[in-house]
This record gives C-alpha cells, sequence and structure tokens, in this order.
C-alpha cells in the first residue's frame, strides 16, 4: 500500500499545517470566508435527511425529535473537539494528523484511510442515486451514462483548482440552505394554521397516534441510530479550512455556528414534520417526509421540487467527497503513509490524488452493477460504522492534545471544547452506547462487525509500519 520505505515514512512524520508532496509544493489557499461558511452550513444538509429520515421516523414516531436532539448534541461536541484541534493546528488531514500525533502514526493511518474509504464509497452510493433521479426525468436513458457524466464534471471541478470546488458547494448549498429554510417557513405557517387550507394541528400528532413513544423505547433507540449516520460529512469543512486564507478564523467560525445548524436544521424539520403530519403516515417512507408534507399541504408539484433538491444534496455530495477523499489521501502521502505517486501537487491541486478517488468512487458504482450483493455490498458493511471510528479517534486525539497545548501553545486555544475533559468523556461514551445499539440489530452488526474488520486491519498495518521504521532507523544509527 504505501511505496515509501518505512524507515522514510518515520521520517518524514511532520507538521501538516502547510502540507506538501514532491518537493513540498504546498496545496493553494483558493477557499474564501464565503466558501468556508457555506460549505459549513450545507454541511448538514444531505441526501440522508431528505430521504433516510423517513425510515427513522416510522421507527421512531414523534420521538424522532428527541433522537435527532441527541444525536445533534453527540456530533456537537465531535465537531467542536475538531474544531479545537483544527483551529489551533489547521491541516489537510484534519483528524488523521491530530490523530497522528496524539496518539501515534498508526492512528493517523487508521483514521485516515478508513475516512478516505467511507467517502470513496459514499461517492459511489450518491453518484447511483443521482443517476436514478435523472433517469427517472429521462426513462430512455441509462444509470452508467449519468455516474459517468457527473464523475467527469467533479474530478473535472477538482482537478481544476480548490477553488472551483469551493463555488459549487457554495451556490449547491446555497440552494439547499434556500428549500430548508422555505420548508420550515411553510410548516411553520401550517402549525398555527396560517397557511391558507389549513388549521393549525396542535398537538394531535404528536400524542394522538400511539403517543410520544408508541413503539417504545426500542423504536427511540432505532431512531437514534438512523439519525447519526445523517449527520455525517460535517468534518469535510476542517479539511477545507486548510486551504483557505485564514484557516484559523474560518474553521473557528464554522465551528461556533455549529449549534444552531443543527438545532434548525435537523431538529427543527423533524418537529416541524411530525407535529404536520401522521408519522405512521405511509407516504414519508414511500415519498420522503419533505415531499409527504408538502403533498400534505397541496403545495403544487411538491414531488418534483424536492427531486431537483435532492438531486443537488446528492451532486453536493458527490463533489465534496472527491475533494475530502483526495485531501486526506494526499496527506497521508505527504506524512509517508500512502503511494508515493498521490503525492505529486501541481497548481496548488494533489490532481493524482483527485484521480485515483474518483477512480475507486467510480469502480465501486461498477461493482454495483457486476456484483450487487457481494462485492458492493461488504464495500458498505466495510464503512457502515466508519464515522463513528473516525469520531471516537477525535476525542481519543483531543484528550492527549488539549493537555499539550494548555502546555505549551496555550494561545493557540482559540477554539476551547466545553467543560473539558467532562465532555470529552461524555462523547465518547456516547460513541461506545451507539456502537452497543448496533450490536442490537442484525443488519446493523453486520455493518459493525465488517467496519471493526476494517479498523483492525488498518490499524495492524500501521503499527506494523510504525515497528519496522523504529527497527531501520535503529539500525541506520546503529551503522
Amino acid at each position: 500500500m504505501n511505496g515509501i520505505p518505512p524507515s522514510a515514512a518515520t521520517a518524514r512524520e511532520r507538521s501538516d499545517a502547510d502540507p506538501g508532496g514532491d518537493g513540498g509544493t504546498p496545496l493553494s489557499n483558493g477557499l474564501k470566508q464565503r466558501h468556508l461558511s457555506m460549505i459549513a452550513l450545507g454541511g448538514v444538509i444531505g441526501a440522508g435527511l431528505f430521504v433516510g429520515s423517513g425510515a427513522g421516523i416510522a421507527a421512531a414516531g414523534p420521538s424522532i425529535v428527541l433522537a435527532y436532539a441527541v444525536s445533534g448534541a453527540l456530533v456537537m461536541l465531535i465537531m467542536r473537539m475538531l474544531g479545537e484541534m483544527a483551529a489551533a493546528n489547521p491541516a489537510s488531514g484534519s483528524f488523521s494528523v491530530h490523530a497522528g500525533r496524539s496518539i501515534g502514526p498508526w492512528a493517523g493511518f487508521t483514521a485516515g484511510w478508513m475516512f478516505t474509504a467511507l467517502l470513496c464509497v459514499a461517492v459511489a452510493a450518491e453518484a447511483i442515486g443521482a443517476a436514478g433521479i435523472m433517469t427517472q426525468w429521462f426513462p430512455g436513458t441509462q444509470t452508467w451514462m449519468w455516474v459517468l457524466l457527473f464523475m467527469v464534471i467533479f474530478c473535472g471541478a477538482n482537478l481544476a483548482s480548490v477553488s472551483n470546488f469551493g463555488e459549487f458547494e457554495f451556490w449547491f448549498a446555497a440552494l439547499k440552505v434556500a428549500a430548508i429554510g422555505i420548508f420550515l417557513i411553510l410548516g411553520l405557517l401550517a402549525i398555527f394554521g396560517v397557511l391558507p387550507g389549513t388549521s393549525a394541528p396542535g398537538a394531535t400528532h404528536l400524542t394522538g397516534d400511539g403517543g410520544f413513544l408508541p413503539k417504545g423505547v426500542d423504536g427511540l433507540m432505532v431512531g437514534l441510530l438512523a439519525s447519526v449516520f445523517a449527520y455525517g460529512g460535517l468534518e469535510t469543512v476542517t479539511i477545507a479550512a486548510a486551504e483557505s486564507k485564514d484557516p484559523v478564523r474560518g474553521v473557528a467560525r464554522a465551528v461556533r455556528t455549529a449549534m444552531w445548524r443543527i438545532a434548525l436544521f435537523y431538529v427543527g424539520s423533524m418537529a416541524i414534520i411530525v407535529t404536520v403530519i401522521p408519522w405512521n403516515d405511509p407516504s414519508l417512507t414511500k415519498s420522503g417526509p419533505y415531499v409527504a408534507v408538502l403533498d400534505y399541504l397541496d403545495i403544487p408539484a411538491a414531488g418534483q421540487i424536492m427531486n431537483v433538491v435532492i438531486l443537488v444534496a446528492l451532486l453536493s455530495a458527490m463533489n465534496a467527497n472527491i475533494y475530502g477523499s483526495s485531501r486526506m489521501a494526499f496527506s497521508l502521502t505527504s506524512r509517508g503513509q500512502g503511494p508515493a505517486f498521490l503525492g505529486k501537487v501541481s497548481g496548488g491541486v494533489p490532481r493524482r490524488a483527485v484521480v485515483f478517488c474518483s477512480a475507486f468512487g467510480f469502480l465501486a458504482v461498477l461493482f454495483s452493477f457486476w456484483w450487487p450483493t457481494t462485492v458492493f455490498q461488504w464495500l458498505l458493511n466495510m464503512v457502515g460504522a466508519a464515522v463513528l471510528v473516525v469520531w471516537g479517534f477525535i476525542a481519543a486525539a483531543q484528550l492527549r492534545m488539549r493537555r499539550q497545548l494548555e502546555r505549551e501553545t496555550p494561545e493557540k486555544l482559540v477554539v476551547k471544547m466545553w467543560a473539558f475533559p467532562f465532555l470529552t468523556w461524555v462523547a465518547l461514551a456516547g460513541i461506545a452506547a451507539v456502537l452497543l445499539l448496533m450490536l442490537r440489530d442484525e443488519n446493523q452488526r453486520i455493518q459493525l462487525l465488517f467496519t471493526g474488520g476494517f479498523a483492525v486491519a488498518l490499524a495492524a498495518i500501521g503499527l506494523l509500519r510504525s515497528k519496522l521504521g523504529r527497527t531501520e532507523g535503529e539500525r541506520t544509527a546503529a551503522g
């Protein structure tokens, strides 16, 4: 996997605040503050929210609001910890760099490659979803044609310059934010009976269809699991911050606004949905909760409007994941933990890493056509719980790095974790609790086992590399 000798890898473990490729060529700083702001804002609005939340509502009923609030609180703690480290030491490798410095090179290796694999597989899943919408609109076309077109567009955009990625994400995020904003306004008007043709529902749907917990605590737990994975993708803003003109200010601002963004977009949306429409309405899972509510309110062309928004959300995620995976792969290589050929930087862009990650994503799409129930399903299972592993490394790294920063460079603590170390331990306990909940569900258990095996394999490779690197370094010193 690694084209660099272990001894060289050990020698090149270094700061990634200004990451370089061959010859120390740095990445560009083409992202503007408006790009970072919208990446952070739009990063919490994904296809999982627009479509996947329907399954959570069906499982938990009105208590899905509580599930999203609890999982949102966990995500806010994770983002605060990541923001503290990213503001102190901006790096294109983000948490991989922090884990490598605080815990050991093997931890950075494991977290980094697991996250890269997660994003590459996600690119494939999102491309398939986006192509599915296009084939509905253009019935005579094939899925692979749209997948190839999207891959070429976003790979090309990321190859050109980082500002292209920023511009795409800026406008994608603007459209998603506008769509959610309109939805929230319409929902509130309906709840208060102000919207023409509606009457105030009060608490009828919150308590009248089996109560707030219609399926008991078990239903709430299933909803909690569904909500946790809807928050994936927030980490990308700390990766992108390293390529901005003022990374410290940019990441600090993004993290500080995380609380109201999560509360407004996720918890607020869920509260409006289960207040306006009965939680057991079949259309919530068939059409998606947002389309179901808009249809319930007789909003014209609701389905097609939301299909456009969902398409934008999928394309936005594709763009962000190609960017995030390529930067993480480049960062790992620049620290001697990846194939040497990925370390080439041209025009401030790690173009080989962009092509590599895009090609891997396209290959995963082909796997979904050739071996949908075997190879592609294995890939999905391997990264199914990867975000929890990454969050675990973030929390463990922050525990160790905070003490070091307080001792050596307290002026770098621009963003501070709340109630340290108590809330860091609370976050770790929360991650452990989610993992235990996954063990209770058969489908989730399979994902957890696959992901656990993948993580153990990566950790073993990372530990072996570190050990071989130290051994060879000792021989060189002795000679």
